[in-house]
């Protein structure tokens, strides 16, 4: 496990069981969804098991997404090969992104804010610089993050073997949504 894997695991746990400053919001409900449009298959899966931490006085954020939790696809056997042939789930267990969110907001006003996200992106086992465009809907003590972006498989070191190539797409389009509730003092 690397060290980037180890302090993101305990950065969420250390939030989940005690959260002391008002500051820190923790994901109460999130989903990711991806999709892989190629010439001859459409395949789409969605996880609601999203995690996430988000500090509004340091801007920094971290979100984690364990791959085995995807479910969906065309058929059971699908599933078992994009667990075990493409993103070989049991070696490279979670994706996630981890950063800054760039612009300052003013977290006491309601509303809607585009934002950027820069981080460190990770999954199957490699990690990529990314800036990545969202909305911040400000609503009292909820905060929900919504956004759209793509991922490169050749970036992340994932191999499709050429038989299957015209089903499953190089690029793959995700859309992520994560309400964030203010973490309590325990």
């Amino acid at each position: 496990m690397s060290l980037r894997k180890i302090i993101l695991a305990v950065l969420l746990h250390a939030t989940a069981t005690y959260c002391g400053w008002s500051q820190t919001y923790v994901c109460a409900d999130g989903y990711v969804t991806f999709r892989s449009e190629a010439p001859l298959e459409v395949i789409i899966a969605e996880s609601r098991l999203l995690k996430g931490v988000l500090d509004i006085e340091k801007n920094t954020f971290a979100f984690s997404i364990e791959i085995q939790s995807f479910e969906g696809f065309n058929s059971p056997l699908q599933r078992v090969h994009f667990n075990e042939n493409y993103l070989e789930s049991n070696r490279f267990r979670t994706a996630s992104f981890s950063g800054k969110i760039i612009e300052r907001l003013d977290f006491s006003k309601s509303g809607a804010h585009e934002v950027r996200a820069k981080g460190t992106f990770n999954i199957h086992g490699v990690e990529k610089e990314r800036i990545i465009q969202g909305t911040l809907n400000i609503n009292d003590d909820r905060l929900e993050i919504s956004s759209s972006f793509s991922v490169l498989l050749d970036d992340h070191n994932i191999k499709i073997p050429k038989i299957v190539s015209q089903k499953i797409a190089k690029e793959i389009y995700v859309e992520m949504s994560a309400g964030l509730l203010k973490a309590e003092e325990k």
